[in-house]
């Protein structure tokens, strides 16, 4: 596995930079939000040392090249808004998931829209892989949308995968081949 080496990503009004220590900071309002954290598959954080553990662990898989966890940051200020991953890589396969999340003082204001397409072009660019997969809450019809704008295929439906704070949830997949990004940008 490819060890990470920070880089930074950029767009017309973004920033996509390694997580350093001081993120945990802005992060943790991020993943406390219960609105945000919503259709997450994992429960709110509750204690700010969930995020300095997130951030280590970001780190971690820098160092072991297991996870690729970008900070969403405004090019013109700086500031942190959300967080885009690549992680679960099957060399093998050349294949992995991806995840995001934004602040939701940021929401609709294209930011993710904006910020995907960069790391994935990345991922099917100098990380060579061929497919990228997505699990999202059914109920999370923003998301949908956003994956099919940018050209993800749904692929299929699982009943009651997800037990979240109680709350049993069910899972849609999406994917994404490289061959058919290729051809949405050709065109």
């Amino acid at each position: 596995m490819t060890i990470f080496s920070p880089f930074t990503l950029t767009t017309a009004r973004l920033a996509l930079r390694f997580l350093r220590d001081a993120d945990a900071a802005a992060l943790y309002p991020i993943y406390s939000d219960t609105e945000a954290m919503a259709y997450w598959s994992t429960a709110p954080w509750t204690d700010p040392a969930q995020a300095a553990a997130f951030v280590a662990d970001t780190l971690a898989n820098y160092d072991k090249g297991t996870a690729l966890c970008l900070a969403i940051t405004l090019a013109e200020t700086g500031e942190l808004v959300g967080v885009c991953k690549l992680y679960a890589f099957s060399r093998q396969n050349r294949r992995c998931d991806i995840g995001y999340m934004l602040g939701r003082a940021h929401w609709g204001k294209g930011y993710m829209q904006e910020a995907l397409p960069a790391l994935i072009r990345h991922a099917f660019g100098p990380l060579e892989l061929r497919r990228i997969e997505a699990d999202i809450d059914p109920r999370n019809s923003g998301s949908a949308r956003l994956l099919e704008r940018l050209h993800f295929r749904h692929e299929g439906h699982m009943r009651e995968r997800w037990i979240v704070d109680g709350q049993v949830c069910d899972t849609d997949f999406y994917g994404l081949l490289r061959s058919d990004w290729e051809a949405a940008h050709a065109a």
